[in-house]
């Protein structure tokens, strides 16, 4: 169906300076016919938004003719500033989606729709984010990085004229800003959006703070910018001596920095030295290089402050040389050394040098860094059921502090700080992360635990057989490793509560004399669809996990056997007892009350979404457990049982010195590892210790035991509880 114009062109007479300043600006850069198109939607746009005024009395058009002048200053296509300009129309205006798609493309359509579809989002803080909507935006910039660079230059603008609004509304905006769309933009490389948008904010949140360090940096560069301008024309003159092309900026750090400095560090403004610094722009990476010694040979470096982010570029394409340099009035100057690209892409990020249909050559550019963090996302999100967990998992990779690091092939992973050797096996691949058992980290052999520190070499070793395990996300920080572990953790659980399930409702049947193997699978299948499930391991599954109880699984389906009637059963004398091996812990957990080992007289209890809970018979919560016998579930220990199970001993021992290493040596004598020691009573001759320990079974305690008794150093050693 073919769309009528929306307004005969030139409807609008007059064009205001800003549209004029606007044009000017892509005519540098946008042959004729495209900026008579972005006419066309300013002519289209006044005419939806007419009547509509912002907070400040303005147009409402005002504000996204200065959204698509943003984008203008970096050099967007055309659709991009089309689209800015029209992307509140879809949502505050009677335009259709139609009628903007017949006048200037499925493009420019699906762009606003993407930009619409964020301003409904609401983030009052990091912590308190809607995960879901999260998730959207995240996804929506997967699909075109230019839906995020439309909504940054929107809260760019809405930044700058925040002062129309109320105080709540400022700090609500300012902290939205400082947590979700700043770190974006980092992410992104576009670190002048980063800057502007977390002064702005800090300026809404704090004005008090700001205003304080703001006068602060004045006042001190008014004192050094005779010393500020020495430093730039030294280094120029070291550059021209030594032949090396180039200039010299100073640079003042902003509000923002300066006071998140002070925070982090815990420092005072005057104990912070490096209010400025200086970036030294030449023409190629090898005169960076050049221009690093030349520096070096003027002042000198101060140790350990050197930075290579030209050889490893930053996650987000961020690339340049940063030095620490004792400067000659004894305080501490910070260079970076870039080439123009560089310090293009370093301000610009994705938005530098813009290619979005053909994509960027360069692996490092921030585009194509952007592109496969962005892919990242997106099969992270198909593996995260959970809005939640998926921002979680976000979050890790929005705030990194990078460490990176070389495979003995010498390929480089950036992972964030305090990452581990199994985040790292993740990072290489899935499948290397699912088998690994060590790492060699600089050609030593350590734990998968072990965290990592830049610049060194990591080798994972792999072993068909191995497979994580629960305890490995208290060892990884990585989101792509949380979620691989969890995905294998939950199949896991999914065949052990299946295998658990189908045993529970097979003994409860067999007590109505009849099993599961001879229930029709007609019956089976309406039962199945009365229940909304899909399929039989759904149910199993359910039963397991304690959300449906298997007796009255057991009387319904018998019941849908007999035609309704109410079912008989069987007086077959007590019903046969499951066993359990201990290793299905996707189902099982053991009380925390009683802590049954192997070999002990054991009872079930179904918990709602956890499973069977395993109590001693002779626990006293059983007394309480037992007033819903439905819920409790005949069990023992299999023959066969392995693994380590926690237990407690209560331990009276002489108060003397030495009375805990002589303890603990016994316990280690007897093979058991000790999880944690403390005093329960204590006075000047004598002590009671409550000793966690772990055990094979109820015959390796009671050797335990033994080994205690006989050190000469106690009066008495009883499990806990009794």
């Amino acid at each position: 169906m073919e769309v009528a114009p929306l307004t005969p062109p030139g409807a609008v007479a007059d064009v205001p300076p800003y549209v004029l300043a606007l044009e000017d600006k892509v005519s540098t850069y946008l042959p004729a016919e495209q900026v008579a198109r972005i006419r066309r939607a300013f002519i289209v746009g006044a005419e939806a938004h007419e009547g509509q005024t912002r907070k400040s009395g303005e147009p409402y058009i005002t504000h996204p003719v200065a959204v698509a002048t943003i984008l203008a200053d970096l050099g967007l296509d055309a659709e991009t500033i089309i689209a800015a300009i029209l992307h509140d129309t879809l949502e505050d205006t009677r335009l259709e989606r139609a009628e903007l798609e017949g006048e200037f493309g499925t493009t420019v359509a699906e762009l606003v729709d993407g930009v619409t579809k964020l301003d409904k989002m609401r983030f009052t803080s990091r912590a308190e984010a809607d995960a879901e909507s999260f998730r959207k935006m995240l996804l929506a910039m997967a699909r075109d990085l230019r839906v995020i660079l439309i909504k940054l230059s929107d809260r760019l603008h809405n930044m700058r004229t925040l002062g129309a609004k109320d105080a709540e509304s400022r700090r609500r905006i300012a902290r939205e800003t400082l947590e979700i769309y700043a770190p974006i933009a980092q992410r992104l490389g576009m670190n002048k959006f980063k800057a502007e948008l977390q002064d702005l904010g800090f300026r809404a949140m704090y004005p008090d703070r700001h205003r304080v360090i703001s006068e602060r940096i004045r006042a001190a560069l008014g004192n050094r910018r005779e010393a500020m301008a020495r430093i730039e024309t030294a280094l120029e003159g070291r550059l021209a001596a030594d032949h090396i092309p180039g200039r010299a900026i100073s640079r003042i750090k902003s509000p923002w920095s300066i006071y998140s400095k002070m925070r982090n560090e815990h420092k005072s403004f005057a104990q912070l030295m490096d209010v400025y610094g200086f970036r030294v722009v030449t023409d190629s990476a090898m005169h960076c290089y050049q221009a690093l010694g030349a520096v070096h040979g003027l002042y000198k470096p101060v140790d350990s402050r050197f930075k290579d982010f030209i050889a490893i570029p930053k996650a987000n394409g961020y690339q340049s040389l940063h030095t620490v340099l004792l400067g000659p009035f004894g305080a501490p100057i910070e260079i970076q050394i870039r080439t123009a690209e560089m310090d293009s892409v370093a301000e610009r990020g994705v938005a530098a040098h813009w290619a979005y249909k053909t994509g960027s050559s360069s692996s490092n550019s921030a585009q194509a860094r952007a592109r496969e963090w962005l892919s990242a996302l997106a099969d992270s999100q198909a593996n995260t059921p959970s809005a939640a967990e998926f921002l979680e998992n976000v979050k890790i990779d929005l705030f990194p502090d990078e460490v990176y690091l070389f495979t003995p092939r010498g390929e480089i992973f950036s992972l964030p700080r305090h990452a581990t050797a199994l985040d790292f096996a993740y990072a290489v691949h899935t499948d290397v992360g699912d088998h690994a058992v060590a790492a060699r980290v600089d050609k030593k052999l350590v734990p998968l635990r072990t965290k990592l520190i830049s610049g060194q070499q990591v080798e994972i070793i792999t072993a068909p057989s191995a497979v994580p395990n629960p305890a490995w996300l208290e060892s990884v920080v990585t989101g792509k490793a949380r979620t691989a572990i969890r995905q294998y953790l939950k199949h896991l659980q999914h065949e052990d509560a299946v295998d658990f399930g189908h045993r529970m409702l097979d003994r409860a049947l067999d007590a109505r004399g009849t099993s599961l193997d001879a229930i029709p699978a007609t019956t089976l299948q309406r039962y199945l669809d009365e229940a909304k499930l899909k399929r039989l391991e759904e149910l199993l599954a359910d039963i397991a996990l304690g959300n449906r109880m298997p007796d009255q699984v057991a009387t319904q389906l018998v019941a849908a056997l007999g035609g309704g009637r109410a079912p008989v059963v069987a007086d077959a004398g007590p019903a046969e007892k499951i066993r359990i091996t201990g290793a299905e812990r996707g189902v099982l957990t053991f009380g925390n009350c009683c802590h049954p080992l192997p070999g002990d007289d054991i009872v079930g209890y179904l918990s709602s979404g956890k499973g069977i809970v395993v109590h001693r018979v002779e626990c006293p919560n059983m007394v309480e457990f037992r007033k819903s016998p439905e819920r409790c579930v005949a069990i023992e220990w299999d023959r066969d049982v392995s693994g380590d199970y926690r237990a407690q001993l209560r331990i009276e021992v002489l108060n003397r010195p030495g009375v805990l290493a002589t303890v603990a040596a016994a316990i280690a004598a007897a093979e058991s590892n000790i999880e944690n020691v403390e005093y329960i009573e204590r006075d000047t001759s004598a002590a009671t210790l409550l000793f966690a320990i772990e055990v094979r079974s109820r015959t390796h305690l009671a050797e335990v035991m033994r080994r205690v008794r006989r050190t000469g150093v106690v009066s008495g050693v009883y499990r806990h509880p009794l």
